[in-house]
């Protein structure tokens, strides 16, 4: 039986985390250029508005981050960050990214192929679960995309990520 001992890496730690630190600036520039208004009742198509979305982002990143450093399985807790002003939003977005930074460091390496059941509901390897928090952010970032088109607003070019 053949084993495989060294797995190339496409990304390093450090180059993924810069990576969804890149898609938290974008998505930051998205919740800075709603109107207040608009950031809590602005929807298309029965879909949330944006700050629903931006409070979904807001409950994942950071307790899934804990919670797979822990190894504690914790539910996920819906509506855990809403606010009541946009500035409050992009107040928690800036704590979160710091948050993120400073847990970061705790992940080993080697654990990122571990699997964590996340929320007790999804077991995945950790890397998995990492890309789960980037995809889920892009795709509500695209619905904030669509509802600043539709009110006339130039959304953040998404590939200038600093």
């Amino acid at each position: 039986m053949n084993t495989i001992t060294n797995t190339p890496v496409v990304l390093s730690k450090e180059q993924l985390l810069r990576h969804w630190l890149g898609h938290r600036f974008v998505t930051r520039r998205v919740i800075e250029a709603f109107p207040e208004k608009e950031f809590f009742e602005f929807s298309i198509g029965g879909m949330r508005p944006f700050s629903a979305l931006t409070s979904e982002l807001l409950s994942i990143a950071v307790p899934a981050l804990k919670s797979i450093i822990s190894r504690e399985i914790a539910p996920y807790v819906e509506n855990e960050a809403v606010f009541a002003t946009k500035k409050e939003y992009l107040e928690k977005w800036d704590e979160a990214t710091d948050e993120i930074i400073r847990l970061w460091p705790q992940i080993k390496e080697e654990d990122f192929e571990k699997s964590f059941k996340l929320f007790g509901q999804y077991e995945f390897p950790i890397y998995q679960n990492i890309l789960y928090f980037i995809d889920n952010e892009i795709h509500h970032r695209g619905q904030g995309y669509v509802y600043l088109r539709a009110l006339n607003i130039e959304p953040p070019f998404f590939w200038e990520r600093w």
